[in-house]
């Protein structure tokens, strides 16, 4: 399974993706995550059910420094991630 999530706020700047890319290592989770020219943070991760809900409840608070305002998650199939990086 694989969550496309969009997070809004002041999550750039914030070291929000490091943090993202820790907590999806720390779930074993695949995908990306990446800043977008609007100032908000898009990640796709794969993996499963339970840590896929954990890395969206993550999201819904960010790193120490981000002020989440909104999360936006879509359910898709999986595309074959092999890592999680950070990208952009």
């Amino acid at each position: 399974m694989r969550y496309c999530i969009s997070i809004r706020g002041k999550v750039q700047g914030v070291w929000f993706r490091k943090h993202a890319h820790d907590k999806a290592m720390s779930l074993g989770l695949k995908g990306f995550v990446k800043n977008l020219p609007d100032g908000s943070v898009y990640c796709e991760v794969e993996g499963g059910f339970a840590q896929l809900e954990a890395f969206a409840d993550w999201c819904s608070t960010g790193s120490p420094l981000s002020e989440v305002s909104g999360v936006a998650v879509s359910r898709e199939e999986n595309a074959g991630f092999l890592t999680f990086e950070i990208v952009g």
